[in-house]
């Protein structure tokens, strides 16, 4: 076989007559012109062996003349790793999906909860003094999930964390003695802070527009949660109003099913390599990622933002008895709680292009300032329409915030140590998730549920100022 180059990108590949040709149909002497679109000389390998990799498109172009087109395998390869890439990322959303379900739930189903057992603010309160201990275990948790990552591997945590929310709704879904409601909520919050954490660590260390992936991953947390209260609002009127809990049993079974198919407890390295993202710097000469973390004050800034924000985030864990008993709202208020994730999801996905316009750093002061105006209103103007309009557009405004949170993180920490970092500042912001609504719980039990108000306005006073010590991203530190 003789092979000679004519151009960029063609070559011919000339067979004697009594060479074996797989593609020949003449006895004469054969001349393939093997053509990559790609317009890179392809000379290096034999047809046949090219034919193992990538089978070509054969057709003659003359008397004892084939041109083969060999399909580009750089493109081809690249391509798979595409795919699982958006197949790793589209369970991730799953994921967040059933975590927006699970805070959805939770504030329609208070007054079921609060008839059914016969107990007021102080003792249905008990179901955030769970989560308030489960802090413990965020705040705890947010630190081993660092050795978690390093040592178990994202799937097999991820997997491990879904079989805590498995058990959790099975210990709910029978409506059995109340403490274990508390208990079953106690597990259930420290598997979804960790697997929060996990899911942001990843997407945050991903090549590209960290930006818009955020953006979706938390658009998908957004439709749990606003599906959630539809349900939810439902069971709460009917006498198996535990039963919620089944469906969310279900969800569950199927989460945990996609991300062993999925992750197939595989390391963060691993998954990242098979979807075609480079690995992460290495740490070896750095010395410990805690002491790395600790050390940087604008982590616990985050952290601390992040904790106000989940908190004033799952508002509606209290803000429809509010509107029962102050605006008068009736059993249908629990539909206000998925206006306001249908706000959320709306801010998430629609704002995208106003958050890169304005820059994220600025524009999130904006939506604090305005959110804070609307919370004053609800605090102010007792209308119920006012109030659940005014409670939607804060929802479209906080939306936004925990992706910018955690762009704005991946923009300002070493590449090394975004994903402990993310999962830090996740974790301890999961707390605020137990510890504010337990607050209201507390507040209201002394002083009426209308103390909400305020106390959502002081938060969120209290975020803008923390957002502002946080460093502009061109003061990044390697």
């Amino acid at each position: 076989m003789n092979i000679k180059a004519h151009s960029e990108g063609v070559s011919s590949v000339t067979y004697p007559p009594s060479s074996p040709n797989p593609s020949r149909h003449h006895s004469a002497l054969s001349v393939v012109e093997v053509r990559n679109p790609a317009g890179t000389s392809e000379v290096d390998l034999e047809p046949v062996e090219r034919d193992q990799i990538a089978p070509p498109s054969i057709r003659s172009v003359g008397e004892g003349v084939l041109e083969r087109e060999y399909p580009p395998s750089v493109p081809r390869e690249a391509s798979n790793s595409h795919r699982k890439e958006y197949i790793q990322f589209a369970a991730l959303c799953w994921s967040l999906y059933l975590e927006g379900w699970n805070d959805g739930s939770t504030g329609p189903l208070l007054p079921a909860i609060q008839n059914f057992y016969h107990i007021g603010f102080a003792t249905v309160s008990l179901i955030f003094v769970s989560n308030c201990i489960a802090s413990t275990g965020f705040l705890s948790g947010a630190v081993a999930n660092v050795w978690l990552n390093d040592k178990l591997g994202l799937g097999k945590v991820l997997i491990t964390l879904y079989m805590l929310c498995i058990i959790t709704y099975s210990m709910q879904a029978p409506a059995g003695p109340f403490p274990v409601i508390v208990v079953g909520y106690c597990i259930g919050g420290f598997g979804i802070a960790l697997q929060n954490a996990q899911a942001n660590g990843f997407v945050s260390s991903l090549s590209g527009d960290t930006s818009m992936k955020l953006g979706l991953l938390h658009g998908a947390y957004g439709l749990g949660a606003f599906s959630a209260p539809l349900a939810a609002t439902y069971f709460s009127g009917t006498r198996h109003w535990s039963f919620h809990f089944l469906i969310s049993v279900g969800m569950a079974v199927l989460n945990t099913i996609v991300l062993s198919a999925v992750f197939r407890f595989q390391t963060q390295e691993e998954a990242m390599a098979e979807a075609g993202q480079a690995p992460g710097e290495p740490d070896t000469m750095r010395g410990s990622k805690y002491r790395h973390m600790m050390g940087q004050k604008s982590i616990h800034f985050l952290a601390l933002f992040c904790l106000i924000y989940v908190g004033v985030e799952v508002r509606p864990s209290w803000i429809v008895t509010f509107i029962e008993r102050e605006r008068g709202g009736g059993p249908s208020s629990g539909y206000i709680s998925s206006g306001f994730f249908a706000g959320l999801t709306i801010g998430r996905l629609s704002l995208l292009w106003i958050n890169r316009k304005v820059g994220e750093r600025r524009v999130l002061f904006i939506y604090a300032l305005i959110a804070i105006g609307l919370e004053i209103t609800i605090w102010a103007v007792p209308s119920l329409i006012e109030n659940a309009v005014a409670v939607a557009i804060i929802g479209v405004l906080l939306g936004p915030m925990y992706p910018i949170l955690v762009s704005h993180a991946s923009r300002i920490l070493p590449k090394w140590l975004i994903t402990g970092a993310v999962g830090w500042i996740a974790g301890v912001g999961q707390a605020g998730s137990a510890v504010l609504p337990f607050t209201t719980g507390v507040l209201a039990s002394k002083f009426g549920i209308g103390s909400l108000q305020p106390l959502l306005v002081t938060m969120m006073c209290v975020m803008v100022g923390l957002w502002a010590l946080v460093p502009a991203s061109h003061r990044r530190r390697e």
